[in-house]
């Protein structure tokens, strides 16, 4: 049974991109918790609607929601890594203009409008964390390849360390996190190498809260692993 202490009781959370396998399993771990009083989801099928492809809908969801908050706990669970026309490149030779786009506009562009719009929607004590990915650490990367994804989770994390900066000097008690979920059983996982070692999205997302819960203001703008540790950038 999931306890979270750092947000206090009858604490309200905001899930954005409650709909994929990361996203239901922070939900139901959130749910199962007697201090937490709501639990808001947003996504693509949601009324109000958040598509990270759509701007419009990105801040106008943040107005409707603005009456419910603030909130203790925001978390954004999105992220795109293949779909139809785009799959990780192994060389530059199949980077392509379109998929380059898109793949940052989920995974850049759209978290980027999220941060502007949701943050001032967060409590002055409480904490947002970002679904990261430890392929967008520049002093990681051994392989190379997978150039979209690498460069537009890079690309987060310099968004997420700059405006917990800014947080910081509005709310010096607020955590804004970069979060590595590891190989999570998915369908963002599921074609990979990886995937046969991938955990539970049910065990990832109680691994994520709790760093979430155990972390502090001084961990603000950092870019942590699922087990605590703190990766490099």
């Amino acid at each position: 049974m999931l306890r979270m202490h750092s947000l206090g009781d009858n604490y309200r959370v905001l899930v954005i991109g409650g709909s994929g396998a990361l996203g239901q399993a922070f939900c139901a771990a959130l749910r199962s918790d007697s201090a937490c009083a709501q639990v808001t989801e947003l996504g693509r099928n949601t009324t109000p609607r958040l598509d990270l492809e759509d701007p419009v809908s990105i801040a106008e969801s943040a107005d409707t929601l603005a009456q419910q908050g603030p909130f203790q706990l925001i978390l954004l669970a999105t992220g795109i890594l293949h779909g139809p026309a785009v799959q990780p490149e192994k060389s530059l030779a199949a980077i392509e203009a379109e998929a380059l786009r898109r793949v940052f506009q989920i995974n850049t562009l759209g978290p980027a409008l999220v941060l502007r719009h949701f943050l001032p929607l967060l409590s002055a004590d409480g904490a947002m964390a970002v679904l990261s990915a430890k392929v967008g650490s520049i002093g990681d990367n051994r392989l190379g390849g997978w150039y979209a994804y690498r460069s537009s989770k890079a690309a987060l994390n310099m968004l997420i360390k700059t405006a917990a900066i800014e947080l910081r000097r509005q709310w010096p008690k607020a955590r804004l996190l970069s979060l590595h979920p590891g190989t999570v059983v998915s369908p963002l996982s599921q074609p990979f190498r990886g995937a046969a070692n991938a955990r539970p999205a049910a065990q990832a997302a109680a691994e994520l809260l709790a760093v979430v819960d155990e972390s502090t203001a001084h961990d603000s703008g950092g870019f942590l692993s699922y087990n605590g540790d703190r990766l490099p950038w």
